[in-house]
């Protein structure tokens, strides 16, 4: 027979896993999601390989052309994390209000928020900082004509 300490200390144990597990599950999607967001940033400066030269033959500085492709990078992200943030409030109502009306959830607004825009800021600079420095050596010359 089991004790009341014995089933607290095996819920205890069986909570530690799963925050490990669920934490470990949030880091491989960021990481995927950060893969995507340098794809789709080294992909833009694949296509805009002209447009980075002409901007850099008249004047441009490589700081510039790094800073506008880190915007990018972080607003493609910003999306992300918002979308996210949307779908979990909207999960988390379905669950309390349509599915399970005696399982109460709850959404804190600021600390979420904070948090997922912390998140995706650092993911978006993380992950557009080597598609935005590519972007900003390029050799004017070199990308005019590149076709």
């Amino acid at each position: 027979m089991l004790t009341q300490s014995q089933l607290l200390s095996s819920l205890d144990a069986i909570l530690r896993i799963l925050t490990v597990a669920l934490s470990s599950i949030a880091g491989i999607s960021l990481v995927v999601g950060g893969i995507g967001i340098m794809n789709i940033m080294l992909v833009s400066v694949t296509e805009r390989t002209r447009e980075i030269g002409i901007r850099k033959a008249i004047g441009a500085r490589r700081g510039t052309i790094l800073t506008q492709f880190l915007i990018e990078a972080v607003a493609i992200s910003l999306v992300g994390g918002f979308l996210g943030m949307l779908l979990g409030l909207v999960g988390s109502w379905m669950i309390s209000a349509q599915l399970f009306q005696s399982v109460p959830t709850a959404a804190t607004i600021f600390p979420v928020v904070l948090l997922a825009f912390s998140f995706s800021v650092a993911v978006g600079v993380v992950f557009g900082v080597y598609p935005a420095w590519r972007a900003a050596q390029l050799n004017p010359v070199e990308a005019l004509r590149y076709e």
